[in-house]
């Protein structure tokens, strides 16, 4: 591991060092870039459940690491909504560990950003409405109390889209978030000429894990922000006192406090959430800290544990998971899956993946959900994932030009 001295980090910023194939990850605690790989977490071949011995796969790994040289090695990069899918995880040959990102002072070079020749909703917009529809009809039949339905949308542009501006723009417009790049060409099974890149900007951390205290940041409930600083606080305002959004908040921060208490002697749950936001939405949020019973539990082990939540999936998981595999026309990859970081000692960051975009080549494909429940409308559901397009779009220097 390296860590960038004050004097360095007065020249320059680690997102400057970013390159096409680097593990990236911006937190407000910390920026992390991974270098190379040097070795890959090995794939389960045979079972069901990839998370079943991904913890023990991980641990192994980096205790390999260290017989081999690497004095504090990191395991980085992406985990699957799907856990019958394969994670993409590896121990970069250099880390290094800095300061959080000032953003303001990151440098946007005027690149020409390529135009996008063809857009694709996948479904299209009146699916979507359809399937909301369906997931409140499973809610009323008493099947569900939460499901969590998404989109995609299939942007084509008119030349190689370059993943480094993309990041640094990205980090530019989310201050408050999580901003991340994950090389995703190292899993894939298909081979391509081009890099299959995962960024994003995510507002939600899954959980954190130093020494023996934890955090969990659970957000579910959500509002468009306006340009309007008056329209802006009164969605804000109606938001915290939505019944709807509350309710569905409850329900998430519910099951992550269930899924923690065993690993804790102590778990902080406040009874009420608050509203953050970010460039382009509001958000009901809940922190959630606890102190463990056994420090040995890892960040990974407390990440595995919450896997997916219902801000992501739905309640109960298994019944919405199934729902979901049914309604969506099509495989969510990592996007509601988790990505981040875990070090020798069990410390680590898991953000949720959301706000993100899978580029490869000039191809770049888009994710948004919405948490569905009983008093939900599919309008305003349709309305809240074009809302959370526009984090990916405001990157590529695109608002309100294209009809998502």
């Amino acid at each position: 591991m390296v860590k960038y001295s004050t004097s360095q980090i007065e020249q320059k910023q680690v997102i400057d060092d970013y390159e096409t194939g680097d593990f990236f990850l911006a937190s407000p605690s910390r920026t992390l870039l991974g270098k190379g790989v040097f070795t890959k977490v090995p794939s389960s071949y045979g079972e069901i459940n990839q998370l079943s011995s991904l913890s023990q796969r991980v641990k192994a790994s980096l205790s390999e690491a260290k017989q081999q040289g690497q004095p504090n090695p990191f395991v980085v990069g992406a985990i699957p909504f799907d856990h019958t899918n394969s994670e993409c995880l590896i121990i970069p040959e250099k880390m290094i560990v800095s300061i959080p990102l000032q953003h303001d002072a990151i440098e946007t070079k005027a690149e020409s950003l390529p135009n996008v020749i063809n857009l694709q909703s996948i479904p299209k917009t009146t699916q979507y409405v359809h399937n909301v529809e369906k997931g409140i009809e499973l809610i009323k039949n008493g099947q569900l109390d939460k499901i969590v339905l998404s989109r995609s949308l299939q942007l084509t542009t008119s030349k190689e889209i370059e993943i480094p501006p993309l990041v640094r723009q990205l980090a530019r417009h989310n201050a408050t978030g999580y901003t991340f790049a994950v090389d995703l060409s190292i899993s894939s099974k298909e081979k391509s000429n081009t890099e299959k890149t995962l960024i994003g900007a995510s507002p939600e951390l899954l959980v954190s894990k130093s020494g023996n205290q934890l955090l969990a940041n659970p957000l579910a409930g959500s509002r468009p922000r306006s340009v309007d600083p008056i329209e802006d606080q009164r969605r804000a305002k109606e938001l915290l006192n939505s019944p709807k959004d509350l309710h569905e908040h409850a329900v998430v921060v519910e099951k992550v406090a269930d899924a923690l208490r065993p690993f804790c002697h102590i778990l902080e749950v406040p009874e009420t959430p608050s509203l953050v936001h970010t460039e382009t939405m509001w958000h009901l949020s809940t922190e959630i800290k606890g102190i463990l019973a056994d420090i040995q539990t890892t960040s990974l082990d407390l990440a595995i544990a919450l896997h997916p939540t219902p801000a992501v999936c739905g309640s109960p998981t298994e019944s919405a998971r199934q729902a979901i595999t049914e309604i969506e026309p099509f495989d969510r990859s990592f996007f509601t899956g988790m990505l981040g970081w875990c070090d020798a000692d069990g410390n680590g960051e898991w953000i949720v993946t959301i706000r993100c975009a899978e580029v490869e080549g000039q191809e770049m494909r888009l994710f948004a959900g919405a948490g569905i429940v009983e008093e939900s409308k599919a309008e305003h559901e349709l309305e809240e994932t074009a809302a959370k397009f526009r984090t990916m779009l405001l990157a590529l220097g695109l608002n309100n030009e294209l009809s998502i």
